[in-house]
């Protein structure tokens, strides 16, 4: 009887170690999905098919439709502060990237000991691969994507190129695996040509992450004839040639998903869609170039304002998911904010959470997936020593610091626009949001673009450099 119970014990022990797996060992087995994270540049709210546009968006109407359509996803205002926090999953502030971007002169980059989403993905047995645009380091090769957790890497390295020479200021900017590469093409449909390649190539055994991301529709305005004949009924050129761009973006992700289907991998991968920040509104926020001469051609809808303002046109974004069978389609109206994609990513991976830094995001899977309520109830818009933007709830504060200091209020579940500023009959829950600031301030990095143009305007007049204790701007 003894040895009876002890062989049904040992059977029963055996078949725990055969069947019991963890949720890692699971997506191991072929579970996890396929991740293709596409991000498009400085794309208008209203610039997309399912948002009322009359620009052509088929793809990503249809993606849109059958997935979740995210109408309260924020990302920061600008564009290398967003690419950081998705690659994070912690606001910009906390590392010194929070203002501005980095320019093509610019040496510095996301700082290196921050762990990217691509390295935990990584460790947990994902193909990971960057097409398109980084914008997060170009001056010293520790910042670039293969040193960054990336398999595989194409496309420009800095924030704005020429859609056919693929050079800004005379300097080319279009690599592949850390090599320069001078190859003719307009650059949308080349990054689409080349995930299409990524894919035809892979191995389905392996979980894939692709971080796609177009330069599209990023000054200049550029768009091939082809494209610019399907849009003769445009006056403005500018429009015209951003129209053009938009729906050459469309088509290449077409290709992307068509792509996915003929390899079998389209039922389980998820496709994330997002724009970087707001469409761009004011010439100053549009790029390196020079616009003066031309009308912006981007349309926010309602949203106030766009691109660099903390404004809900400059920071509520084009956003969905699709996930075939696994998200439920519709209209997710539930907050949330691009540093909460870190750990939803990761926790659907399998992959490590655990960087050694404190994470702003959480993960959002069920929101997504089944529209359940947003566990977040705070925005952080952006801290800078100049301006703060913060929502708790439905209440938004704008706080310019810069004296004499300007304070905004809004309801956003009553005034959605930022029409009426009802700061002065609120007196507590203005002082409420400034403390919450305040708190957040104390831990902010110094910017490191206030940092290099300090020193480059140092540099111009011959000064000497500061001592630490004249570093007085930087004083909160």
């Amino acid at each position: 009887m003894l040895i009876a119970r002890l062989s049904r014990r040992l059977l029963q022990a055996l078949f725990a170690s055969l069947f019991f797996v963890t949720p890692l060992a699971v997506a191991q087995a072929g579970s996890r999905p396929n991740i293709v994270y596409i991000v498009a540049d400085d794309l208008g709210w209203k610039d997309v098919g399912f948002h009322g546009s009359d620009i052509k968006t088929p793809n990503l109407d249809a993606l849109a439709a059958a997935g979740a359509r995210l109408e309260q996803f924020y990302a920061q205002p600008m564009c290398t502060p967003t690419r950081a926090a998705l690659m994070t999953g912690r606001y910009p502030f906390r590392y010194g990237l929070q203002t501005a971007v980095i320019l093509s002169g610019h040496t510095y980059g996301l700082p290196a000991d921050e762990r990217l989403l691509p390295q935990s993905l990584k460790d947990a047995g994902y193909e990971t691969a960057i097409v398109g645009k980084w914008h997060l380091g170009h001056a010293d090769r520790k910042f670039w994507p293969k040193q960054r957790g990336f398999d595989h890497q194409y496309g420009p390295l800095i924030g704005e190129i020429d859609y056919f020479t693929h050079r800004q200021q005379g300097v080319l900017d279009w690599y592949r695996d850390n090599r320069r590469l001078d190859e003719p093409g307009y650059s949308t449909d080349l990054i689409g040509s080349e995930a299409v390649r990524l894919i035809a190539t892979h191995d389905p055994k392996v979980p894939l992450y692709l971080y796609l991301t177009f330069n599209a529709p990023h000054t200049p305005y550029q768009a091939t004839q082809a494209y610019l004949d399907r849009y003769k009924h445009i006056a403005d050129p500018s429009r015209r040639a951003y129209a053009a761009m938009v729906t050459g973006m469309d088509d290449q992700i077409g290709h992307v998903v068509a792509a996915l289907n003929k390899r079998g991998m389209r039922e389980n991968t998820l496709i994330v869609f997002q724009s970087d920040n707001g469409g761009t509104s004011n010439p100053m926020f549009a790029g390196e170039g020079d616009v003066s001469k031309i009308k912006i051609p981007v349309d926010n809808g309602k949203l106030r304002d766009g691109k660099g303002s903390l404004y809900e046109g400059g920071t509520r974004v084009v956003a969905f998911a699709n996930w075939p069978g696994r998200i439920k389609p519709g209209t997710v109206d539930g907050m949330m904010h691009v540093v909460d994609m870190y750990p939803t990513l990761a926790t659907l991976a399998g992959a490590p959470l655990d960087n050694g830094k404190a994470l702003d995001g959480m993960d959002m899977w069920r929101t997504i997936s089944e529209n359940a309520p947003s566990p977040r109830t705070e925005i952080v818009y952006n801290i800078e020593p100049f301006r703060a933007g913060i929502r708790d709830g439905d209440w938004k504060l704008i706080w310019r610091t810069p004296l004499p200091e300007a304070l905004e209020l809004y309801n956003l579940a009553q005034d959605p626009f930022e029409k009426a500023n009802v700061a002065a009959s609120n007196p507590e829950r203005v002082t409420a949001l400034k403390k919450r600031v305040g708190d957040l301030a104390v831990t902010a990095a110094k910017p490191l673009f206030l940092q290099t143009e300090f020193a480059a305007m140092r540099e111009r007049l011959h000064l000497p450099p500061a001592f630490p204790d004249e570093d007085l701007q930087f004083q909160q």
